[in-house]
């Protein structure tokens, strides 16, 4: 019953999506990576929303509350503050300058060198680390719910290898052959379900603790496992609480403000008032993340005693405990296409990347919009193909969440930093872009992998550590050895913006830059923009003060 819901529910959207579509000319470059330049509000919000919401967030970031507790909500609730900066300061810049992919700023602002060299970041980091770790975790929660390996009597490998390929294959089809419009109305549809089952989750398990009641099941999580419920973190945790005002923050902007594979949605906007209205909708319903993405965690912690052998098994082993059968199949089937969301999102964006500013720039520069998109899609099917081979090799990275967002530091923040000058300055020059690349990149995985390692070896041999040592001494050793990743973020985004002034200052561009109204789409802003932002940020505020 479970995978007939399932399939039926699957077929459903796709055939949805394909009659959305279909008058769409996708021959062009805006049509295809863009969808026609023609998406609405509601469309932007979903599309955000479930391109975020997928496995690597809700498996991954329920594994991290699994194993540290509830101080994780910042990176749900510090999101809607980002969002609302990118409504109001940098989606007007973007749809002012017509832009189809972010780099293609840069190529204005700088030259094409910095934008080629942004886009090869992007895309390196999306084949080496986003699209395997979308892949992995929705095929840990693929197979966790339909128990996989005892349903075809194979070994947990190769249940994970045939969950890889079965939804790599899949979303490759949505992906590379529908473009930008068929990825966000299927995103849309199932944003809708993934709300509701994602609430359920947590409905049903705090009822299964609490014989019935909700009320009861929270009482007994809070007064079983107090230290969980502390939202504020230690210098152990994940998120310590300081880091909320360093790094935490930049990496919310780079995430919701200038990564192309989220950023495209609100670039396919019909207008401005519409993109911004789909980001401010979108920020608002973000605010109910925690629900999603950090309760289930907590109740798995607490329905499985903490005994669970790897914490990205804690939401798929929750889901298939508490929800009742008949239900399984259409959850599995949302689920499935919140994967299927995040992968096709990347691999659209990695197509756009390559197709506008690789192929079209370089390679081909004379080649018409339907070679573009042509050759555009071939590098999408290696890429996925590339993608579903290292997929499975992630399988012991640990905390998927925490892996994510220290390996992404490799390329957000130096990205982040010429956006942020190049928008906030006139003069300085492409030459101070192409340093703060390469050196917040050389400087980050120097500081994160070969010298955080290091110091935190050699720390451990001085205080003796051995294989008697409590997890928790281990855990305070190695946090006090070395700074957190995002304070190593915030510091080298304050020393690579300051690299690229002092650049500027010595020299300097010889014309200011100026940036020109390309008429793309009506850039006039929505009228309750201000206030509706300013809403959001109080609300936010007062959550996490709450629950602080």
């Amino acid at each position: 019953m479970a995978i007939i819901s399932f399939l039926g529910f699957t077929i459903l959207v796709a055939v949805i999506a394909y009659l959305a579509t279909r008058s769409t000319d996708e021959g062009t470059s805006d049509g295809y990576f863009l969808g026609g330049r023609s998406l609405t509000a509601g469309v932007i919000a979903g599309s955000l929303l479930l391109t975020n919401l997928s496995t690597e967030q809700i498996v991954g970031l329920n594994g991290s509350a699994y194993e540290s507790g509830l101080s994780v909500m910042a990176w749900e609730t510090l999101a809607a503050i980002a969002m609302v900066v990118t409504a109001l300061f940098l989606l007007p810049r973007y749809l002012k300058g017509g832009l189809t992919t972010v780099p293609g700023f840069l190529a204005d602002r700088f030259d094409v060198t910095t934008k080629t060299l942004t886009s090869g970041l992007f895309l390196t980091g999306y084949v080496v680390v986003l699209l395997p770790v979308i892949l992995y975790s929705g095929s840990v929660a693929i197979s966790g719910m339909f128990e996989v390996p005892e349903l075809f009597g194979i070994s947990e490998t190769a249940a994970l290898w045939l969950c890889v390929w079965g939804i790599g294959i899949i979303g490759s089809i949505y992906a590379v052959f529908g473009g930008l419009k068929a990825v966000a109305v299927s995103d849309s549809i199932n944003a809708i379900g993934l709300l509701i089952g994602g609430i359920l989750i947590p409905i049903f398990g705090l009822m299964a603790i609490g014989d019935g009641s909700i009320m009861d099941g929270i009482s007994t999580m809070v007064d079983a496992n107090p230290q969980k419920f502390k939202s504020m973190g230690s210098e152990t945790d994940p998120v310590p609480f300081h880091t909320i005002f360093t790094g935490m923050m930049l990496v919310q902007l780079f995430y919701w403000g200038t990564n192309q594979q989220i950023i495209q949605r609100a670039l396919g906007a019909k207008d401005l008032a519409e993109g911004q209205k789909g980001l401010l909708l979108g920020s608002f319903i973000k605010i109910l993340g925690p629900l999603i993405v950090v309760l289930p965690g907590l109740i798995a912690y607490h329905m499985f005693d903490g005994g669970l052998s790897s914490v990205d098994d804690a939401y798929p082993k929750l889901v298939n405990a508490v929800l009742p059968a008949s239900l399984l199949g259409f959850f599995a089937a949302v689920l499935f296409g919140a994967i299927l969301s995040s992968f096709n999102s990347v691999l659209n964006s990695s197509v756009t990347l390559f197709g506008v500013d690789i192929y079209k720039q370089h390679i081909n520069p004379s080649a018409d919009e339907k070679t573009v998109v042509k050759y555009g899609k071939m590098f999408g099917i290696i890429l996925a193909i590339a993608a579903m081979f290292i997929a499975p090799l992630i399988a012991n990275a640990g905390s998927l969440f925490d892996y994510l967002q220290e390996i992404n530091g490799i390329y957000s923040i130096p990205i982040l930093t010429i956006i942020f000058v190049g928008y906030v300055t006139k003069y300085v020059p492409a030459i101070a872009a192409k340093i703060g690349l390469l050196s917040g990149s050389i400087l980050y995985i120097l500081s994160q992998f070969i010298m955080k390692p290091m110091f935190i070896e050699n720390a451990k041999v001085a205080a003796g550590v051995n294989e008697s040592t409590e997890p928790s001494v281990i855990a305070a050793i190695e946090s006090s050895a070395y700074p957190h990743f995002l304070d190593v973020m915030a510091i080298l985004f304050i020393l690579n913006v300051v690299i690229m002034l002092i650049i500027g200052k010595l020299y300097p561009r010889k014309e200011a830059f100026e940036l020109a109204y390309t008429k793309q789409v009506d850039i006039t802003p929505y009228k309750y923009v201000n206030q509706i932002g300013i809403a959001i940020i109080v609300i936010v505020v007062g959550i996490y003060w709450y629950f602080a």
